[in-house]
């Protein structure tokens, strides 16, 4: 008996014909500026008035809509996108359903961290814990940062940190073996928003004043490494070992909030309790 399973290009296809249709359905004709015709058998927008607000033909929307196998572009898939009002993710997702990459991310204008990521930050103390912008500015930082990395007012940014502040470099016991992983994941960050030319900025000015990071930035290495291994000498209770770990944050494109957990044998643990007991016991004294 012959397979007559579908194939994954038939599925992909036919998830693209369910998508747009429930895209259409929720739409009416007031919520895109169209006056209402006649009586409609079924809710939403027809095919043609999508067809029209998205400047394509009736007949190739159709066959869009009902998965045939065509040829589409970035261009068409955004003005259907904009004309079924997708949002980021939905045009992101009609993109993979078409068979295309996706664009790359634009860059998120600043916005307030949500009370509950400073939860997140303030629960996972005593380890250390940040979340920073899609151009690595801290935007929050946990006390157990602060006491383990010594980060203070005037540290803005994590990679400018890391290349310009003598006294973060000289709590790092590894800084010259470190130096060129930050420099290779800042890159391949840097590369998911080709339009925005503040990362050449940052780069360039950090250039103008770090050898260091002009050296590494010019080799042209890239590391989509999401974990790290980070040692700090801290001046009170010695060498911390935490291995660090970027998670995006989904609703701050760009964003990530990086956790570091001590490395287990290594007594960082118990060096890292003894820190953070520290401003505790001073305030109960």
């Amino acid at each position: 008996m012959a397979d007559t399973a579908p194939t994954s290009d038939q599925r992909r296809r036919g998830e693209l014909r369910d998508f747009l249709t429930s895209r259409r359905a929720r739409l009416t004709p007031a919520d895109v500026g169209m006056p209402a015709s006649g009586r409609r058998r079924t809710p939403g927008l027809r095919r043609e008035e999508v067809a029209v607000l998205a400047g394509v033909g009736v007949s190739w929307y159709t066959w869009l809509e009902q998965g045939r196998d065509i040829k589409v572009s970035g261009e068409v898939l955004d003005a259907v996108a904009r004309a079924l009002r997708l949002d980021a993710a939905e045009r992101e997702h009609l993109y993979l359903l078409a068979g295309l990459n996706p664009p790359p991310a634009e860059a998120a204008a600043p916005a307030p961290v949500a009370p509950e990521l400073r939860q997140v930050l303030d629960a996972w103390s005593p380890r250390p814990g940040y979340i920073r912008d899609p151009h690595w500015n801290f935007v929050a930082i946990n006390d157990a940062a602060r006491a383990c990395f010594g980060y203070g007012e005037d540290d803005y940014n994590c990679l400018v940190t890391f290349f310009t502040s003598a006294r973060y470099r000289a709590i790092q016991p590894r800084w010259a073996e470190a130096a060129p992983g930050v420099a290779a994941r800042f890159r391949a960050h840097a590369a998911r928003f080709p339009g925005d030319p503040e990362f050449a900025r940052i780069a360039a000015d950090l250039g103008a004043v770090s050898p260091e990071f002009a050296e590494l930035w010019a080799r042209h290495e890239v590391s989509a490494s999401a974990r790290a291994v980070k040692a700090v000498r801290h001046p009170d209770v010695g060498e911390l070992t935490f291995d660090a770990a970027a998670f995006p944050v989904p609703d701050l494109p760009g964003h990530d909030i990086v956790l570091h957990h001590p490395r287990p044998g290594t007594g960082t643990q118990e060096r890292l309790e003894r820190l953070m007991a520290r401003p505790r016991l001073a305030t109960a004294s």
